[in-house]
C-alpha cells in the first residue's frame, strides 16, 4: 500500500493485460456525460472522471481528477446514455476489451444503471492520467471483494 501523499497516477494500455490495470484504477469512477468527448478527425476520445484512489487503499478515502484518452478511435456507440443530458452523473464499474479483427475490437465502458460506451478502436492505445490534486471523499465505495481487476 502506497502513502496517502503518492504521486499522481500515470498509465499506459496497449494491451488486454494493460487496459485491466486501467480498469481497476477506475472502478467506481464518477463523471459527467459531457465530460466524454469524441474528437473525430483525430480519432480520439477522452473521458473525465473523479476516481477513487484503490491503490492509496480502501481507508484513504481520496478522489482525484483523472482524464482517460484513447487513440485509433474508429467509431463510438452509447447505449442507455443520454448525449443531450450534459450534467447526468455516470458511475464507471469496469473497462474491457473485445477483440475484432486483430490489433482491434471494441472497449467496452460498462456503467452503473446498465448503461455502456462502445469504443471501437484500431488498437489498443490509452493513457490513463490524474489532473489534480486529491481530495478527501465522504466514504469508500462499498464491495464486497474489492476493487475488481
Amino acid at each position: 500500500m502506497t502513502s496517502p501523499s503518492s504521486p499522481p497516477l500515470r498509465l499506459l494500455a496497449q494491451d488486454e493485460e494493460d487496459l485491466r490495470v486501467i480498469s481497476a484504477a477506475l472502478q467506481d469512477a464518477v463523471g459527467k456525460v459531457g465530460d466524454i468527448v469524441w474528437e473525430k478527425a483525430p480519432r480520439r476520445l477522452t473521458v473525465v472522471f473523479n476516481r477513487y484512489r484503490w491503490e492509496n487503499g480502501e481507508r484513504s478515502r481520496q478522489r482525484v481528477r483523472s482524464a482517460l484518452q484513447l487513440g485509433g478511435v474508429l467509431g463510438v456507440k452509447a447505449r442507455r446514455i443520454r448525449r443531450e443530458a450534459k450534467r447526468a452523473v455516470i458511475d464507471l464499474l469496469a473497462l474491457r476489451f473485445e477483440p475484432g479483427e486483430a490489433p482491434g475490437g471494441c472497449i467496452v465502458f460498462e456503467f452503473a444503471g446498465d448503461a455502456d460506451l462502445r469504443v471501437e478502436v484500431e488498437c489498443i492505445d490509452a493513457v490513463l492520467a490524474d489532473v489534480s490534486e486529491a481530495w478527501s471523499a465522504k466514504s469508500a465505495p462499498s464491495h464486497q471483494e474489492g476493487p475488481a481487476g
